[in-house]
């Protein structure tokens, strides 16, 4: 089950070989938007296939990989998915994360860019 790092309220725990923090920040947004040539606001329409998941959950993932030392691959997300208890549990920390990427910047900000 994810879980949110009591020490960084915008990290989310997913349990796979590992616990491991999934982090949408600008590094990872960039990227993700670059492999999966989606603008950011495409990524928010939360619907995407399971290649998508597995680029969303790499690009995550990615700095937690780097702070252990590890190289993470894009190949390498099938089967490191697939440690994962349950494919809900996935899914609903790769929402949680973006979610707390963004905060209510998605509503909050259209409603002040739109003058209201």
């Amino acid at each position: 089950m994810p879980s949110e790092n009591k020490n960084n309220n915008d990290v989310v725990i997913i349990h796979l070989d590992r616990p491991r923090e999934l982090r949408y920040g600008h590094k990872a947004l960039k990227r993700l938007s670059a492999i999966t040539g989606k603008s950011i606001e495409d990524l928010e329409a939360n619907s995407f296939d399971l290649e998508e998941v597995e680029k969303f959950l790499y690009c995550g993932l990615l700095s937690d990989a780097q702070k252990n030392g590890e190289d993470l691959k894009l190949d390498q997300m099938e089967d490191l998915l697939d440690e994962a208890p349950k494919f809900s549990d996935i899914i609903e920390a790769m929402q949680k994360a973006f979610s707390n990427a963004f905060g209510d910047f998605s509503t909050e900000g259209n409603e002040q860019l739109a003058g209201k």
